[in-house]
């Protein structure tokens, strides 16, 4: 089973990357974003909750997307494997993570982070706000406090995969091919 962390913060062509991911290697996308969303969309009682801390640039508390996330891999058992999407985002999560993969006798195969500049981030992240309609995309104050948090509590997670031996970075800037083709190099060696 082949199950990535892709890694990066808000804007870095996670999304994107993923859909190339799930084409060529047949893997589920498990993004916790769409989760999220979906609850929101559903109005939901943590769907309501949610969208409160994700309109405020905060993160969802761990015990609810770990949640989500062994419901989604219970409902995929036949799965070639998974891209972890948007999680783990603290060194907390990522052991939870390890845990329930365990107790599933499965296993993360690499986290590839994708490395984007601040600026870049907040001029892509501001151009997909004009589309998405998502309020979280709209407001420069409110990127700036995502890549901030994401700078101070997630950005550690890279050392917990490096420890395992897990963890390869990649220039997240340039054409989505040459992109691809560089996360491809890595589950070559990697998988």
């Amino acid at each position: 089973m082949l199950n990535l962390v892709l890694f990066g913060p808000p804007g870095a062509g996670k999304g994107t990357q993923s859909q190339n991911l799930i084409e060529k290697y047949g893997l589920i996308h498990l993004s916790t974003g769409d989760l999220l969303r979906n609850e929101i969309l559903q109005g939901t009682a943590l769907g309501l909750e949610a969208k409160k801390l994700m309109d405020a640039g905060m993160l969802v508390p761990d015990e609810v997307v770990i949640g989500m996330i062994s419901n989604k891999l219970d409902a995929n058992k036949d799965a070639k494997g998974f891209i972890f999407d948007g999680f783990p985002r603290t060194v907390a999560q990522a052991e939870a993570l390890d845990s329930l993969l365990k107790s599933k006798n499965s296993a993360i195969t690499v986290m590839i982070a994708l490395e984007v500049n601040d600026d870049e981030l907040e001029h892509r992240l501001l151009l997909r706000g004009k589309g998405s309609g998502r309020a979280d995309d709209a407001n420069p104050e409110v990127i700036r406090k995502r890549i901030k948090e994401y700078n101070d509590k997630t950005a550690p997670v890279a050392g917990y995969y490096k420890a395992q031996n897990k963890f390869t970075s990649i220039n997240g800037i340039g054409s989505i091919h040459d992109i691809f083709d560089s996360i491809n190099a890595v589950i070559a060696v990697k998988a």
